[in-house]
């Protein structure tokens, strides 16, 4: 089980354009760094310090076939949040009808900005 602060380091790790990328192109099967660099656009250093902080936090690991580094998901949480991410949700949660200590008042709709 993962305390508070796991969860929450485990979110800023993912937290990323190019490390979602990465972990969406994960969760079809092992890639290697020049699969990585057919769609990201970018330097295989910058793909190599993304695959290694995703490492350090045990998201993904690797193992060598040859000269390439294979790299695939480790943490099973990781599939269920890309998903949880790409859902659509068309509208808000209602207000609430009152306060639910007092049992006063009503949310009046829409909050001035």
């Amino acid at each position: 089980m993962r305390s508070l602060g796991q969860r929450i380091e485990l979110l800023k790790v993912i937290a990323h354009p190019i490390r979602i990328q990465i972990l969406e192109e994960l969760t079809k099967g092992v890639k290697c760094v020049s699969d990585f660099e057919e769609f990201l656009e970018i330097s295989q250093p910058n793909i190599s310090q993304h695959l290694s902080l995703l490492r350090n936090f045990r998201v993904i690991d690797y193992y060598i076939d040859g000269r390439l580094r294979c790299y695939f998901l480790v943490d099973p949480i990781i599939p269920d949040l890309l998903e949880l991410l790409k859902k659509d949700y068309p509208d808000f949660l209602p207000g609430p009808e009152c306060c639910p200590i007092t049992k006063k008042g009503k949310y009046p709709g829409q909050r001035r900005r």
